[in-house]
């Protein structure tokens, strides 16, 4: 597991930049770069609905950017995916623009293992239609999802769920985290790169180690805070959006660091009704077991739902920081173990990287140490029914009996009490 990505990584001297070595052709058992990087799919969402999406940029004038000094505001990109009546005319959104697609390839949390130039990332699209015409919503709108993604990833990498979600009948609000992805395009073009080696560069000590993973997730929750104060501002929205979206019912989910986000966001701001955290840490530390340095999450715990979904071996028998927020926990929560599942697992590489393997030849010791041994079909089904199951039982009031034991339709799915 890893509580905040690659940053805890980082900060012991991994990839490229940072002093450690990336994968070139041929090093490190990966296979060889290939002259033509390989073009990879996701899988289309199941819900009843079409998808529409559009980007939103975004100012917050009341903060000074917490990365750059020189900045004066902090900007994000959100993306905003919601269901739409048709998608006839409109075109596919890319996963990554061109700029956060090339800064991805230069360094992200695979440049260890896959190696340069053999994927093709800004080919790949997501299923839903830039701009489509928004669904009638019921008499109190769409709910609402909130998306973080784990530290140092793009928005990107949780196109597969927040598509699903949004064919459900969700509003999902996907969030970069600017200077934290490996880079964030804007609108006319500029790209914003990661500043994350060069933070993890500067903490060498252990405090100095703590004190980076506690200032990266508080900018996050305030990043979160912030989204969900525009999505209030009706003018922020595209027209057609407007009066469409149910803040009362606010959910968020997100993987490893982002899963942290989501539960310390809802610890912070009552507007959050229900948390997903996949495979997350919640704790300052690099250290599944160490219970050191803990979050107001794990000294209080939440009174309001909870779903953990890990990998093989994390639960709350094993992760201290899940011990602590289950144990404190007045709210309804749920563990739930992907078995055979990697830490990747829970991020559209479950999807891309098993493609990668059979057409540039990565060893299956690279895809293993991503997304484990769980066939990737059967990976992405779970995640979508026990997502959507949690927050239709949680923000809609509709409760399809899947969270209440163990189901023969999803035997990779252990519940663990």
């Amino acid at each position: 597991m890893a509580g905040l990505g690659a940053v805890g990584a980082l900060s012991l001297g991994a990839p490229a930049a940072a002093g450690g070595a990336r994968a070139e052709a041929g090093a490190g058992g990966g296979a060889p770069a290939r002259m033509t990087p390989v073009r990879m799919t996701l899988p289309a969402p199941t819900g009843p609905y079409q998808v529409g999406m559009t980007n939103l940029h975004l100012v917050d004038g009341g903060r000074r950017d917490p990365w750059v000094a020189d900045r004066p505001h902090r900007e994000l990109m959100v993306s905003v995916r919601y269901p739409a009546r048709a998608a006839g005319g409109y075109a596919r959104a890319p996963q990554m623009l061109p700029g956060e697609a090339a800064a991805f390839a230069d360094w992200s949390n695979f440049s260890e293992v896959i190696p340069e130039g053999t994927a093709d990332w800004g080919a790949t699209r997501t299923h839903a239609w830039l701009g489509a015409p928004v669904a009638q919503p019921g008499r109190r709108g769409f709910p609402v999802v909130l998306y973080s993604p784990g530290a140092a990833d793009p928005r990107a990498l949780g196109s597969t769920l927040c598509d699903e979600l949004a064919s459900r009948g969700y509003v999902v609000v996907s969030i970069d985290h600017t200077y934290e992805a490996p880079g964030v395009q804007f609108p006319g073009g500029r790209v914003e790169y990661s500043r994350m080696r060069e933070e993890a560069g500067k903490a060498q000590r252990p405090e100095q180690v703590v004190a980076l993973l506690k200032k990266l997730t508080a900018v996050r929750v305030a990043d979160t805070r912030f989204v969900l104060d525009e999505l209030g501002r009706s003018v922020m929205l595209p027209r057609m959006l407007r009066g469409v979206l149910d803040l009362r019912a606010v959910g968020m989910f997100g993987h490893s660091g982002g899963g942290f986000t989501a539960a310390q966001a809802m610890h912070d701001d009552r507007r959050i009704r229900a948390a997903v955290n996949m495979d997350g840490v919640m704790g300052y530390t690099q250290r599944d077991d160490d219970p050191a340095n803990p979050s107001t999450v794990g000294t209080d715990g939440l009174d309001r739902p909870l779903l953990l979904m890990g990998k093989e071996g994390d639960d709350h028998h094993t992760v201290a920081s899940w011990k602590a927020v289950w144990e404190r926990s007045s709210g309804w929560h749920l563990d739930l173990t992907l078995t055979g599942a990697g830490h990747a697992s829970f991020t559209d590489a479950q999807s891309l990287v098993p493609q990668l393997a059979r057409e540039a030849g990565l060893p299956r010791a690279t895809v293993e140490k991503l997304v484990g041994t769980v066939a990737p079909d059967r990976s992405v089904a779970a995640q979508r029914a026990y997502v959507t199951a949690f927050f239709d039982r949680w923000l809609r009031g509709r409760d399809s009996g899947l969270l209440d034991g163990p189901s023969a339709r999803f035997p990779e799915v252990r519940f663990v009490w």
